[in-house]
């Protein structure tokens, strides 16, 4: 039995799924419930966003209004902090706390930051890992299964096994990239906060308590992404025999 009739596959991967639409669901409970609280600054997320950069000296950065809910990010290849409706104009906590954040990672980049490095190179072989890597599991599974068991013992079976951890290798890296990135986002969190209450953009206990539950709880999606990743990792480990004894050198 193995990857599409596997029932242990199914339940990490449902698992893991469950995982994600719980921490998605409270980003966007906390997102709205910050938008209830109006910053006394009175400042929008675009200026929050222009106040730091140039506080920062960072003159080479765009900030500009994306478009789609919650669909802020900072794109490095471009210097461009895309900030989504909500967020562009909003005078708000939540506003305040999501525009810093991406300056946040903005500052990483002109800082040169390794945890910011680390994401931008590894984004693409991790994105190839997670798409590619189970099919190379499975076929070398496929190849060097004897009796139930992964063996060894002849050129045919040994292919299969190089196949497979050069399979569980590849999503090795994309689990890796996960765990960088949920560095880099809690990274970002920090600064954020910093400089909100460094410049006074934000005033008060609640304030600040608001911008921190939106900022926790965004980070928590990609702390359950990683968890996912880490779950599955493990999972391939242990189908191609690299933990759990599942293989026969014999």
């Amino acid at each position: 039995m193995f990857y599409g009739s596997d029932i242990i596959y199914w339940i990490i991967l449902g698992g893991c799924m469950l995982l994600s639409l719980i921490a998605s669901g409270f980003v966007k409970a906390r997102f709205r419930r910050g938008q209830q609280v109006e910053l006394q600054s009175g400042y929008t997320g675009e200026q929050v966003a222009r106040l730091i950069l140039k506080s920062e000296d960072i003159t080479d950065v765009e900030v500009v209004e994306g478009q789609g809910f919650l669909s802020d990010h900072y794109a490095p290849t471009e210097k461009a902090l895309h900030l989504s409706p909500e967020v562009f104009n909003g005078t708000n906590a939540a506003a305040a706390g999501v525009a810093a954040h991406e300056v946040g990672h903005a500052l990483q980049h002109h800082q040169g930051d390794l945890s910011m490095w680390g994401r931008t190179v590894l984004v693409y072989p991790a994105y190839f890992g997670a798409n590619f890597a189970p099919l190379l599991i499975m076929i070398g599974a496929g190849m060097g299964i004897y009796q139930g068991h992964l063996d060894s013992t002849t050129p045919h079976s040994m292919m299969g096994l190089y196949l497979a951890y050069a399979g569980v290798a590849l999503f090795g890296v994309s689990t890796l990239c996960s765990l960088i990135v949920v560095f880099n986002e809690f990274n970002a969190s920090a600064r954020a906060r910093v400089q909100l209450a460094r410049l006074g953009i934000t005033h008060g206990p609640q304030e600040e308590a608001t911008v921190s539950g939106v900022l926790t709880a965004a980070g928590l999606t990609y702390l359950a992404a990683a968890i996912g990743s880490l779950a599955q990792l493990l999972y391939w480990m242990w189908r191609s025999g690299l933990i759990g004894g599942n293989r026969n050198n014999d």
